[in-house]
């Protein structure tokens, strides 16, 4: 049988009504478990697909989770798409991605547009501009659902899922002291951002608790311009005040710092040790030397977004999202970029 039989079509080969059809494949218990299966059967023979555009009208719902997120070409954010697609397909949800590119304005424009139907819920991580979150304030009163994750806004009251940044940067800074370090450098796209806050917070208290104190021109706020990255880190790594250790918040800036290194005569771990937050454990171990690393669970956050997303949307009667903040462990893995030989 050739493709794109209706449900009119396969209702008159079985010759029954286009409803009780209708209730058969949907499991109604209004229907015998004999007519179900002959029903079943015939759609299978006929290679019968049911029109998921037309259901999701009558149903008044796109059955589209949009996913709002900084970048697209990041480890991270990739594989926390493939945790929420992981769940959402097997409910018949599709993704709508967008990548606000760090501009809050273009963020401000996503959420209008999808406040006007185009999804049923947003999972997103903020853009590095976003101060202002009046724009998300206004999405969260309407009832639309909403989870936060990595990058979360603490005002809205919803559910939000991190991972332990303020104790894996302690730990992190920790490790870079063990090895002798005394002059750790810190990299951060953005003050504003929550997970800056929490790293930066874990690594100012391991250097206090281990009586050192940091040193200003040390701890530097990059851009989004890799080549600039590259010679601000450079500039640093060559100043006469230059670190012996270096904490980088975010994956990008750890590979920046790798390029910045090869732009200068330092040695990686004899002159200078490097650990990072990364998720894209495949590349750490392939970098020379392979870089120490602090990795986030990032399949698992998007599980547990989609999860929650998930039983939100199609269980009758559920309450509002709670107001929470879920954090699921990362860990540390020591390569060669803080071990000397």
């Amino acid at each position: 049988m050739s493709s794109g039989v209706n449900l009119k079509a396969l209702a008159a080969e079985l010759k029954l009504s286009p409803s009780t059809v209708s209730r058969a494949l949907n499991d109604s218990y209004e229907i015998s478990e004999a007519t179900k299966k002959k029903v079943v059967f015939m759609a299978e023979k006929m290679n019968y697909q049911p029109n998921p555009f037309a259901r999701s009208l009558r149903e008044n719902k796109s059955k589209t989770i949009a996913v709002v997120m900084p970048e697209r070409m990041s480890s991270f954010f990739a594989k926390v798409i493939d945790g929420i697609e992981e769940v959402t397909q097997q409910h018949g949800y599709h993704l709508l991605v967008y990548s606000t590119h760090e501009d809050v304005e273009r963020e401000k424009k996503i959420i209008n547009l999808l406040m006007n139907g185009r999804a049923d819920a947003i999972v997103m991580s903020v853009s590095s501009q976003t101060s202002d979150v009046s724009h998300l304030a206004r999405l969260h009163e309407r009832g639309f659902p909403l989870i936060f994750f990595d990058r979360i806004c603490p005002d809205i009251p919803t559910t939000k899922f991190i991972t332990n940044d303020y104790e894996s940067s302690y730990e992190g800074t920790k490790h870079l002291i063990q090895q002798g370090c005394r002059k750790i450098a810190f990299l951060m796209l953005s003050k504003e951002l929550s997970i800056t806050k929490e790293r930066y917070r874990g690594y100012l208290d391991a250097l206090k608790t281990a009586g050192l104190s940091p040193t200003p021109s040390l701890q530097v706020t990059c851009a989004h311009d890799e080549e600039k990255n590259i010679e601000a880190i450079r500039a640093m790594l060559t100043s006469a005040d230059r670190p012996d250790g270096l904490f980088s918040s975010v994956e990008k800036l750890a590979l920046a710092t790798y390029h910045a290194v090869k732009r200068t005569d330092i040695k990686i771990p004899q002159d200078l040790k490097i650990i990072s937050f990364f998720s894209n454990i495949s590349i750490a171990g392939l970098l020379t030397p392979s870089l120490t690393t602090i990795t986030q669970p990032t399949f698992q956050i998007g599980e547990e977004c989609a999860k929650l997303l998930i039983k939100k949307l199609t269980k009758p009667r559920q309450p509002d999202l709670p107001n929470q903040l879920i954090s699921i462990p990362s860990k540390i893995t020591i390569r060669s970029s803080t071990i000397a030989v």
